[in-house]
């Protein structure tokens, strides 16, 4: 059996009562924490809390290499243990598949992500959320600037009334410092001032599944201006709204009454 177990959005304590259940049960624990990072706690925290031993794989561990996993899974009860909740990625789904190919049973266990944790921080409505896209570092992807499919996505969610969740980027082990870097909601912003529209309104999620969340509604332009401390960050670039979500946004983030839609 192969468990894909999401442990949540911040710390430890963030995976579901089932999640913290499969894992007193399960032989071998493995993890990958290139998609998504819990940043309130290191994988010792995780260890201690659970009484598990837990191996993380990188990239090409899970990608390329997968089969320590798949082998350990065709012998006994492994979990798959992931940020958030476990089939956001592809990555996921493609060693969900292998699994079945190989004859392992599987079996998903879910958490809050950050999608969600979005809709419901800011106030917009989860099903008034088009297609996300995710904002890279310029020297990610070898240019300065914001991609154009980025743009693109945005634009075209704009045009439907759609809002666009920006997932920003995590970098594990940069190849300079040898450390995780995460973008920040001021960084993104800046960037999608610089090279999109400075007076659009932003809306960032700040540590979200924490005890101290950050949400914060702007012009771009301003957004760019502010510290929102510690990561995970997301952004998002809202669409048409309705009078609940004005009011939400108005309330819950602090947005300015000339960037909301008049009640007339």
């Amino acid at each position: 059996m192969l468990s894909f177990v999401g442990l949540g959005l911040y710390d430890e304590h963030s995976i579901t009562v089932e999640g913290a259940e499969t894992l007193q049960s399960v032989d071998r624990a493995f993890a990958e924490f290139y998609t998504s990072h819990l940043v309130g706690a290191d994988v010792e925290d995780v260890e201690e809390y659970h009484g598990i031993d837990i191996e993380v794989r990188d990239r090409p561990g899970v990608e390329q290499h997968p089969e320590p996993i798949l082998d350990a899974a065709e012998e006994g009860h492994v979990a798959f243990l992931t940020a958030g909740d476990t089939m956001i990625s592809t990555t996921h789904v493609d060693l969900r598949l292998r699994a079945h190919e190989r004859g392992v049973d599987t079996e998903v266990i879910h958490a809050p992500t950050a999608e969600s944790a979005a809709s419901s921080l800011t106030g917009l409505q989860n099903y008034r959320f088009g297609k996300a896209t995710t904002l890279p570092f310029g020297w990610a992807h070898g240019a300065e600037g914001v991609p154009q499919s980025v743009v693109d996505t945005v634009e075209d969610n704009r045009e439907r009334g759609l809002h666009t969740l920006c997932y920003l980027d995590i970098k594990v082990d940069h190849p300079a410092t040898e450390e995780d870097e995460y973008m920040t909601a001021d960084h993104a912003a800046g960037l999608l001032a610089a090279h999109w529209d400075p007076d659009a309104l932003g809306v960032v999620v700040a540590r979200a599944g924490s005890p101290d969340p950050v949400v914060a509604a702007d012009r771009l332009s301003a957004l760019a201006e502010r510290d929102f401390g510690d990561p995970l960050h997301l952004l998002v670039i809202p669409g048409d709204l309705h009078h609940v979500e004005t009011d939400a946004l108005r309330g819950l983030a602090g947005a300015p009454d000339e960037l909301l839609p008049s009640e007339d």
